[in-house]
């Protein structure tokens, strides 16, 4: 638990300069776009600032649902959601070579036993420590 001077360390504020208007579109089938319409410290639009769009789906692994999120550089939101499935199919991909990356790096750590080896003088008796 944190104590107050952690609390009182760990400030969290909202940048009034950069609030955004969120707004979530779903086929309810496939995934979901949101829309992020960038507003003023009032909540009017702010022309200054370009909409964005965020596309996010999920994928069912053994663990559970893999939650995926990706943007989408668009104009609209029917070009979003014409480019949702190609960014969704090349996030996913990413997604799985990392998770590939983390497996093999995870099964290729060595455990090297302390103290000496038995067999090679000294006092035997090496233990292995799992970590």
């Amino acid at each position: 638990m944190a104590t107050k001077n952690e609390q009182a360390g760990t400030e969290l504020k909202i940048d009034p300069a950069a609030l955004y208007l969120e707004e979530i579109f779903t086929d309810r089938r496939v995934g979901t776009i949101r829309r992020l319409t960038p507003v003023g410290k009032d909540g009017g639009r702010d022309p200054a600032r370009a909409v964005l769009y965020v596309g996010e789906t999920q994928v069912l692994t053994p663990a559970g649902a893999l939650p995926i999120g990706f943007e989408i550089g668009a104009g609209s939101l029917e070009e979003a959601a014409e480019k949702f499935g190609p960014l969704a199919r090349e996030a996913i991909e990413r997604t799985v070579k990392e998770l590939q990356e983390l497996r093999r790096q995870a099964a290729s750590s060595i455990v090297v036993p302390q103290g000496p080896v038995p067999g090679m003088g000294g006092s035997g008796g090496g233990k292995i420590q799992i970590p």
